[in-house]
């Protein structure tokens, strides 16, 4: 248990910066929402596996070049997912982007991210 809150606690710092990375994209440099989150997206990843590997699975002792390819497997997936998401979510729907990245980014996060990195990444 105590695992699962601290890699909630990571994925929420992560997503704090994955956030304002996305906002400051769109608002202040103009960039699509879709590249904006796909940035914002690449921000939070190096995050959470820096805090992954150090805090919350503490794998520091395991091979990082492995542990890195891994997780760019699983970010590749997770990237693709926030950021088709946010775009079907905000196309189909009309959402704000900023509403339907936290929608999006909730569901990955629980679904996807949490087991492949505690299963593959840093087991």
């Amino acid at each position: 248990m105590a695992t699962f809150v601290k890699a909630q606690a990571s994925s929420f710092i992560a997503s704090t910066f994955d956030f304002l990375t996305t906002v400051v994209c769109k608002e202040f440099f103009y960039l699509w929402y879709v590249t904006a989150t796909l940035l914002g997206t690449i921000a939070g990843g190096i995050i959470n596996f820096v805090l992954g590997r150090v805090w919350v699975f503490e794998g520091r002792e395991k091979n990082i070049p492995q542990q890195v390819l891994k997780y760019l497997l699983v970010w590749g997936g997770n990237s693709l997912l926030n950021t088709s998401g946010v775009f079907l979510v905000t196309h189909y729907t009309g959402l704000s982007y900023i509403i339907s990245k936290a929608l999006v980014s909730i569901s990955v996060g629980i679904s996807y991210n949490y087991f492949l990195q505690k299963k593959f990444v840093f087991a």
